[in-house]
């Protein structure tokens, strides 16, 4: 084999470069006396192939077969079939294979049993080595391909004992499943093609096959087109203007990773080629453009998983498979898959009463509107119930859901989720595919992680819409000798350019350097050839953060090594000039808020209004005035005010149904009544603290009756007019959570399971406890009432915090209200005067924009 260096010359564009190489093609076989028509180039990606056969046509005459070592067996012959317990390719496939292989032995069964996780991954492993290791046997020569194996079962047999046996064990096991394997590799018939001669282009490192190949009886030439980073400037002049940008954040990295973009266009630097080493960053850049109309085709395209059409599958299937939580439901519900149903009115009532658990729905409690919806999507899900099925069965259920509702195909990435999951075609007869599908059993949760990992191992491609294409976003490989106006690196920093992940499989790095993987030291150098062809572009931009959060990120090694023979040459990258112009908007102050309310008033008010307004007048506002409200969480773990609104209803029961002969067991039983229709396990570490409060409870009110009090009603709805002109139609509402008698007397109670100290600093300030006060005027402000708080999960014991005088507190309240109500009746402005931690939670902070006041 003859090898050309193919080094930078100066001067020289992609296109003069291709040239360069059809002319050392056609010189070369010239010397060989080999046809050049029957000879066949082989690039490192598919990308190439225009360019390479562009300067052929340009030179004239014949050219010999350019194309990829892959797409050349896959032009020669079929791949054949896989069969059941072969490899297919598929990892969630070959999953199953590995499975059923590893069922016979012993060794792995206490894995399997103790932790599954583990064993998940162990099949994951395996499957990956199993794949390498068919992948590197098919590079070599057919005739070799047995010695291959052989020196593949001593290595992996020369240690067995010691760490990693497990490890070892497995990759033993990858190796003999590789070796049962009878089907001819595809490239196989490469090994048996004979070309006038082979002539293999170099670039991005060394290619296994291709070496292969080369290394027969059939005329070879190298033409090395790989690049020495550490002798730039030195060993050759870089065609390309280098230039670096440095970013303080992501945001300010991806809109300058923007702007280089479109300077380059506006330069009439076409196509630009976005490199795609930060994802994350690259789909800012990305909507960056778009906001800008700029035309993108994206080669990398994105996991399957995050497709809009798998979101809504997923949220499908979780509502069905995975416990019933109402938030997956009310997302599935919502979803393109549900289009015209009405899930608005429905999603308000979970929200209403806290419900989380598809199981606290009855579609006959429902209005008729919302449990007509909620009945249709329950037998929407009905295929889908049961226990462990085939894995066939679970897609032919899946299938069936899907038809009764709106087509997924027309959803992004539908089409390519249905084919991946096997609902919109058919593996072939006799397969591994079918097999898998016949005979894998699995149940609701393991199909659920078996739909997940399919959709995260797939990658969708959009369709980009007709036009040129002026940004092409790509890996750093595939961007190697193509003929594109500038590229732009944004990333180019020391976490996300340069560092290279270590084995995925099962094999140590000496292991698999021996047996002709790629090692991790060949993968970084790979890496840095990859790098350095970015040299031969017109212009390349390096762009990359100065910061991770607080945490200084140091540049990339590769563009270190490319600044330090920069400096050796007694050169410096220049950096790169934004040429935006800052814009310096005007000064615009803003004062406090103030809402004009016309002269509006709510129809009645409640304790939470009443405290708003002396609050904050805008806080009433938006609260009482535009109904404004965050939505409640349906979160799926149960809070602190969950268990308040428990034990409100726990101790009205037990009070409504007691008989006075065993108070405990009476307690007890409320509880067990009210927690009925919760999640126990989801409520347990209440349910233990109500354990350690019921004893408490009950010495208290042992005591409280002993003294003569006793009591009357629980959860009591009031309301009450006590204004006068012109607001004698304004009702005040509340339910009173507990009314007792004393000697005469009436008690108004309200129960609370915070802390006491700031209850007691409340009811100290008479004036500041709003919520006791409108108790009283709900009950008329009568002389001798009280009222008071009922502490209950202080973790000091049962406290009582009473208001002392709370009737004069109730008439103060009431006049008060007059003024400012009849203030705002007559068109007064609210104005936002909130402070402190009325300011800190507040909802309608936003709204106001207190945030953005100027100073007085």
């Amino acid at each position: 084999m003859q090898v050309i260096s193919l080094g930078l010359a100066p001067g020289e564009d992609i296109a003069a470069f291709w040239r360069r190489i059809a002319g050392n093609c056609a010189d070369w076989l010239a010397g060989q006396g080999a046809p050049l028509r029957d000879a066949v180039l082989l690039l490192p990606f598919a990308q190439q192939l225009a360019p390479a056969r562009r300067a052929f046509l340009a030179q004239g005459g014949w050219m010999p077969r350019i194309t990829t070592s892959h797409s050349l067996a896959s032009a020669l012959g079929p791949t054949a079939l896989a069969s059941p317990d072969q490899l297919s390719g598929d990892a969630t496939i070959d999953a199953f294979t590995a499975d059923r292989l590893l069922a016979g032995q012993s060794w792995v069964q206490p894995l399997k049993r103790g932790n599954p996780r583990d064993y998940r991954v162990a099949l994951a492993r395996l499957v990956d080595t199993a794949q390498a290791l068919a992948r590197a046997a098919a590079q070599v020569p057919p005739e070799q391909r047995a010695a291959f194996l052989d020196v593949a079962r001593l290595r992996l047999a020369g240690l067995d004992t010691g760490p990693g046996l497990l490890e070892r064990a497995l990759a033993q096991v990858a190796l003999a499943w590789v070796a049962s394997d009878e089907r001819r590799p595809a490239t196989d018939t490469l090994f048996a093609l004979r070309p006038s001669a082979w002539i293999w282009l170099r670039a991005g490192g060394p290619d296994p096959l291709a070496q292969a190949l080369l290394a027969g009886d059939v005329p070879a030439l190298c033409l090395d087109a790989d690049l020495d980073l550490d002798q730039a400037w030195a060993g050759f002049t870089p065609a390309a203007r280098v230039e670096e940008a440095v970013a303080p954040d992501f945001e300010a990295l991806a809109g300058q990773a923007a702007t280089a973009v479109i300077q380059h266009l506006n330069a009439g630097r076409r196509p630009v080629a976005l490199l795609a080493q930060d994802r994350v960053v690259i789909r800012r850049v990305r909507a960056l453009l778009a906001r800008q109309g700029v035309p993108v085709h994206d080669e990398t395209g994105w996991t399957l998983a995050t497709t809009p059409a798998a979101a809504a599958l997923m949220a499908l299937l979780r509502a069905a498979l995975a416990g019933g939580a109402l938030d997956d439901w009310l997302a599935w519900m919502k979803s393109a898959l549900a289009q015209g149903w009405d899930v608005a009115g429905l999603e308000a009532r979970c929200r209403r009463f806290g419900w989380r658990q598809a199981a606290q729905l009855d579609a006959a409690t429902l209005p008729p509107a919302l449990g007509e919806t909620w009945h249709k999507a329950c037998r929407q899900l009905e295929p889908l119930a049961g226990g462990a099925r085939s894995l066939g069965g679970w897609l032919v259920a899946l299938g069936q859901v899907l038809n009764g509702l709106a087509p997924l195909t027309e959803v992004e990435g539908g089409e390519a989720l249905l084919e991946t999951l096997w609902i919109s075609r058919n593996p072939w007869a006799g397969s591994a595919h079918e097999a898998a599908l016949a005979q894998t059993r699995l149940g609701p949760a393991e199909f659920l992680a078996w739909v997940d990992d399919t959709l995260e191992a797939a990658q969708f491609k959009s369709v980009d819409e007709p036009g040129a294409v002026e940004v092409v976003i790509t890996p750093v490989a595939r961007a190697m000798l193509r003929p594109f106006g500038a590229i732009v690196l944004p990333g180019a920093d020391a976490a996300t350019l340069g560092p290279v992940n270590p084995q995925a499989g099962l094999l140590a790095d000496a292991d698999a350097a021996a047996l002709g993987l790629p090692s991790l030291l060949e993968r970084r150098e790979a890496e840095s050839f990859g790098f350095a062809q970015l040299l031969r572009a017109p212009v390349l931009t390096l762009m990359r953060c100065a910061f991770a959060g607080a945490e200084p990120l140091p540049p990339s090694p590769l563009l270190e090594r490319l600044v330090g023979a920069a400096a050796k040459a007694g050169r410096v990258m220049p950096p790169w000039d934004d040429a935006r112009e800052p814009l310096i908007p005007q000064p615009r102050p803003q004062g406090r808020a103030a809402a004009e309310a016309g002269g509006r008033l709510p129809a009645a008010l409640s304790a939470s209004a009443i405290d708003a307004l002396r609050n904050c007048p805008y806080q009433f506002f938006s609260r009482m005035l535009l109904g404004l409200r965050e939505a409640d969480e349906l979160e799926q773990e149960a809070t602190k005010r969950d268990y308040g609104t428990w034990l409100h209803a726990v101790l009205k029961r037990f009070h409504e149904s007691r008989d006075g002969e065993d108070d405990d067991a009476a307690l007890g039983a409320a509880a067990a009544a009210e927690l009925a229709s919760l999640d126990a396990a989801d409520f347990l570490p209440f349910a233990a603290a109500f354990e350690r409060l019921r004893p408490l409870y009950l010495a208290w009110l042992a005591e409280t009756e002993a003294g003569g009090q006793h009591f009357v009603a629980g959860e009591v709805d009031r309301e009450c007019r006590p204004f006068a002109s012109p607001l004698e139609s304004l009702v005040i509402k509340g339910r009173i959570d507990r009314i007792d008698e004393e000697a005469g007397r009436t008690w108004l109670l309200d129960y609370k399971t915070g802390d006491a100290k700031g209850l007691k600093e409340r009811v100290t300030a008479r004036l500041e406890d709003t919520q006791l006060a409108t108790y009283a005027l709900l009950s008329g402000a009568e002389p001798g009432l009280r009222a008071a708080y009922l502490v209950l999960d202080d973790g000091k014991g049962i406290a009582l915090l009473p208001h002392e005088d709370v009737g004069d507190t109730a008439l103060l309240l009431r006049e008060g209200l007059q003024a400012d109500l009849g203030a705002m009746h007559d068109g007064a402005p609210l104005p936002a005067l909130g402070e402190g931690k009325v300011c800190d939670y507040c909802e309608a902070r936003g709204l106001c924009r207190k945030d953005d006041w100027s100073a007085a």
